[in-house]
């Protein structure tokens, strides 16, 4: 599930991960996202967003000046450059307040991100800065856990 941040608290969603014998299969759907605002003089844009794995494991909101900061740096097991790190996901775009997006990886399988957060940032990323790709904040939040069908049954 994803989690909102204080900037736009009405976003929602769920990110699913599975693995396929092409990889491993990711899945977003999220809704509420924050209109599109191009980049002026004074102020960043707002979308396209960034999206990526990161290290920490707790979707804690935290300060309002720095909102889920607990989740640390983008997932990069294998200490490659921004742009190649394990956790770089594409960007979302959306349409009307929501994204859906599915893709498939070689760069991780289900059981090496269990535990781990998906960030999804307000600004795109631009794959290049270093060390995460100057996607400005991040607005909301999911903490990868094991699927249990029971839990979503009930």
């Amino acid at each position: 599930m994803i989690i909102a941040g204080p900037d736009y608290p009405s976003i929602t969603g769920l990110v699913t991960f599975a693995d396929t014998p092409a990889g491993t299969m990711v899945c977003v759907d999220v809704k509420g996202l924050p209109e599109y605002r191009p980049a002026t003089d004074d102020k960043s844009p707002a979308g396209p967003f960034g999206f990526h794995l990161h290290e920490g494991c707790l979707c804690e909101v935290g300060g309002p000046e720095k909102p889920f900061e607990g989740c640390g740096g983008h997932w990069n097991p294998t200490k490659q450059p921004h742009g190649n790190h394990a956790g770089d996901f594409p960007v979302l775009v959306s349409s009307n307040g929501r994204a859906r997006m599915c893709f498939v990886t070689d760069r991780f399988t289900v059981d090496e991100i269990i535990g781990r957060t998906v960030i999804i940032h307000e600004n795109p990323d631009d794959y290049r800065s270093q060390p995460a790709g100057n996607s400005g904040r991040r607005i909301a939040c999911g903490s990868i856990r094991p699927w249990d069908s029971v839990q979503w049954l009930s």
